[in-house]
């Protein structure tokens, strides 16, 4: 048998032993979607890690270093500042507050902080989130179609199928649980990819010296972290790199680990360990680019291929096998907690809350898990028509979610004046100004979609909030 598919299949037999053995633990809805409140620090920062670098970390980030050289270190400065902000600023009160009132969701968190009896801050944020979340998933499923396609020659449209199934397998049978679990050794799997794949690759071209010599060969302006623009074009990829990391706070997949964590105290530890892992694997990435870069050029004929290319090349059959199952995690590990997260908003802020109040906890499991399906069906069928690369689609996610509820999210745990109106206006403001900006090139060209979105958000429930609070 093939080498490397033996050690895939170690780690697919893992992922779902995972969920068979959480299925007994998610006897109500707050098992499901939160754990119960339950998780320690290490699950909790390994899985807000592993979920909040969906499979773009190890395909679409290595594949911009292959075609933009030392430019690449934009997006991972700005993610690891957003990871650091985000734990800092934001896990603490958001656990302390979703408690306090009682909260299983964003949405749950919004519409009871504000007393909102019109329930119109509720259907906003699920509605955002639906819409989203699908292409977000999307991206995670087309991911999965060129890794597999890669590594064992599987045509991409079954390479989505098969990883969807996994996908939907264990977030049915194990909820939360199971998503946590799986994401902690997903994560594992997914730092030793990016670490050890860069650091043979220097080694195999014989260090820094010979690497960065082959990089100029091919283009010396590849190893300026303007990536050889000038003006108004560097200034632009630096801010949008930069601006990546905005969007963290806004993300409900990942704020979700900060709610599901057993003492607030714990937060402390898990923000250490969240920001080491941050740091090692988006360098990780980066280089899995540069080597490609050194060793191959971006002759392939898909720049998002060059991690499951390299591992190939670098490493021992079995090895290889468990280093390209990093970037299956990646995939799975975001696609999983978006999937429960978005399945969480239908079953639990728009039936129990709006439909049917005395649904019993096992029919609202149900529900969920019938959710999971039909949102991933949904997904899988974007990501057969989808024409952009991983990396764009996103992106254009991130900016979306991270526009809609990072401004939100942020004025509602430091500013006492924040009031419903100014949130719903927020809300509105930064969706509208993303679907824009992204849709019309000459916006889209000119700056990347999240820095409007979040800025014009952030203004506006300001502005909103005074006028309404004056009155």
């Amino acid at each position: 048998m093939n080498p490397t598919l033996i050690g895939f299949i170690i780690y697919l037999v893992v992922v779902f032993l995972v969920g068979l053995l959480t299925f007994r633990l998610n006897k109500t809805l707050a098992d499901f979607v939160l754990a119960g409140r339950r998780l320690g620090p290490w699950v909790v920062a390994f899985s807000e890690r592993a979920s909040g670098e969906s499979a773009w970390l190890l395909i679409g980030l290595p594949g911009l270093a292959l075609v933009s050289g030392y430019n690449a270190v934009w997006p991972a400065i700005g993610c690891t500042t957003g990871i650091l902000f985000s734990w800092v600023f934001i896990s603490r009160r958001l656990r302390s507050k979703t408690e306090e009132f009682s909260a299983l969701t964003l949405p749950d968190f919004f519409e009871n902080r504000y007393n909102d009896e019109s329930r119109i801050l509720r259907v906003m944020a699920t509605l955002i989130i639906v819409f989203f979340f699908t292409f977000y998933v999307s991206a995670q499923f087309l991911a999965a179609g060129k890794v597999l396609n890669v590594t064992f020659h599987i045509t991409p449209f079954w390479g989505m199928v098969i990883g969807g199934f996994i996908i939907l397998f264990y977030t049915i049978m194990g909820g939360f649980f199971a998503v946590a679990w799986t994401d902690f050794f997903q994560g594992s799997v997914m730092i030793f990819t990016l670490v050890v794949l860069p650091i043979l690759g220097v080694v195999s071209m014989g260090g820094i010296e010979s690497f960065t010599e082959k990089i100029a060969l091919r283009d010396p302006g590849l190893l300026s972290v303007g990536g050889g623009h000038h003006g108004w074009a560097m200034a632009k990829t630096v801010l949008g790199g930069l601006a990546i990391g905005l969007g963290y706070m806004g993300q409900p997949h990942l704020v979700t680990r900060f709610m599901a964590i057993r003492k607030t105290d714990s937060l402390k530890k898990g923000t250490l360990i969240a920001v080491v892992w941050a740091v090692l694997a988006f360098w990780g990435a980066v280089f899995i680019g540069l080597v490609g870069l050194s060793l191959y050029g971006d002759n392939l004929p898909d720049q998002e291929q060059i991690m499951p290319f390299l591992a190939k090349n670098l490493l021992p059959g079995w090895l290889a096998g468990v280093a390209i199952s990093g970037a299956i995690a990646a995939m799975m590990s975001t696609a999983d907690s978006q999937l429960l997260v978005t399945t969480s908003a239908l079953s639990e802020d728009i039936y129990h809350q709006m439909i049917r109040r005395d649904a019993s906890q096992k029919r609202l499991v149900s529900l969920s898990r019938l959710a999971t399906v039909v949102v991933g069906l949904i997904a899988f069928v974007l990501a057969l028509s989808a024409k952009a690369f991983v990396y764009d689609l996103v992106l254009y996610s991130w900016a979306g979610l991270g526009a809609s509820f990072g401004p939100a999210l942020l004025m509602t745990l430091w500013w006492k004046r924040t009031t419903k109106q100014g949130i719903l206006a927020g809300m509105i403001v930064g969706m509208v100004t993303v679907l824009v900006w992204y849709n019309v090139s000459a916006l889209h060209n000119m700056l990347y979609e999240l820095i409007p979105g979040f800025f014009l958000a952030l203004g506006t429930i300001w502005v909103v909030s005074l006028v309404g609070s004056k009155k």
